[in-house]
């Protein structure tokens, strides 16, 4: 008998010491699913990027300067343009040269960017945000020149998505009214040229769509190796509206020819001329979780300015009369990207 009550003491105690354990595993498994739950919902949904041309040339001079010249200290364009938003309180149209040159000052004489955001609740939403628009940019590549060699340089390695010596016109049209299919906003910005003027690719990235969407006509969309940033070339020429083999997944260089200006679109028939000035629809996309990429929180930005910021940088291309092809001139490496 005191062997039984033993026995069913000790069983006991193990189905105690049992449910114990269940409940810490259920109570470890729902604070996982929780914090899975809350990182996913913990992303930037909103995004407002408006400086001034004179802002984005200035800050970029100072960075590229500070590391070709091989100053003391280095500038970052992107923790300067996002430590006076912080400033600023994202009103960049404020900007003022007192008040970059007032940073410089305080980053030369030690302080670290850091240092002087400390306090700036908004800096770090900033950094996030403008490095997501910005962060491929400016950096290290290399560019085969007129000899055939390649020459390693620090600065500018993205470029216009019109090749160089073709004329275009633009004004800032975004968030216009658009009522093709439905009353929509205009998320880009209209390049105004001549039809078969050569597209090119701003960043390295790979093709993630191509093909006929009716409000975009051919078109491509090309996503940045980091993921962060989504291009959208829209109404490409008829008949041949790409360059030659390319197709979805394929890898690009910033520079490369990827198709020509055209105006299609706004048909579902494929191939169709309903757009009536021929035109580049030129828009970027931040995409900082994949829920956003083609879903109902998608972010767009109005580039007029970075458009005009990229004209520092056009591809030169040359013609091949045999593929009737246009191809850039000198190839490029870009240095920070692993392919």
């Amino acid at each position: 008998m005191l062997f039984k009550i033993i026995k069913l003491k000790q069983m006991l105690i193990f189905i105690s010491l049992l449910l114990i354990v269940i409940t810490l595993i259920t109570y470890i498994s729902t604070m996982v699913i929780a914090s899975t739950q809350n990182k996913e919902q913990d992303y930037i949904k909103w995004v407002e990027f408006s400086p001034p041309y004179a802002l984005l040339d200035k800050t970029a001079n100072l960075d590229i300067e500070s590391h070709n010249e091989n100053y003391p200290v280095k500038y970052n364009w992107i923790e300067l343009i996002a430590y006076l938003a912080s400033k600023y309180y994202g009103n960049l149209n404020n900007f003022k040269q007192a008040d970059l040159d007032k940073l410089i000052k305080d980053l030369n004489s030690g302080k670290t960017i850091q240092e002087l955001t400390q306090g700036m609740t908004l800096y770090s939403y900033y950094i996030e945000s403008y490095t997501a628009i910005l962060g491929g940019f400016i950096g290290e590549y290399q560019i085969r020149n007129d000899k055939g060699e390649y020459e390693k340089k620090y600065g500018i390695k993205v470029f216009s998505p019109i090749a160089k010596g073709f004329y275009y016109t633009h004004s800032d049209d975004f968030g216009n009214p658009r009522s093709y299919g439905y009353q929509r906003e205009h998320l880009g910005n209209d390049l105004m040229g001549s039809v078969g003027t050569p597209i090119i690719a701003v960043e390295t990235g790979y093709v993630e769509a191509l093909g006929w969407n009716q409000y975009g006509g051919w078109r491509i969309g090309i996503r940045s190796f980091d993921g962060k940033r989504y291009y959208y070339y829209a109404h490409l020429r008829k008949d041949h509206p790409y360059a030659e083999n390319l197709v979805e997944g394929s890898i690009v260089m910033a520079g490369d020819v990827i198709g020509y200006l055209g105006m299609t679109g706004y048909s579902a028939t494929e191939n169709v001329n309903n757009i009536e000035v021929p035109h580049l629809h030129f828009g970027l996309q931040l995409i900082f979780n994949e829920v956003q990429k083609d879903g109902n929180n998608q972010i767009w930005i109005d580039v007029f300015n970075i458009v005009n910021f990229l004209k520092r940088n056009a591809s030169q291309v040359i013609y091949n009369s045999v593929t009737k092809e246009y191809y850039r001139k000198n190839d490029f490496i870009d240095e920070n990207v692993e392919i």
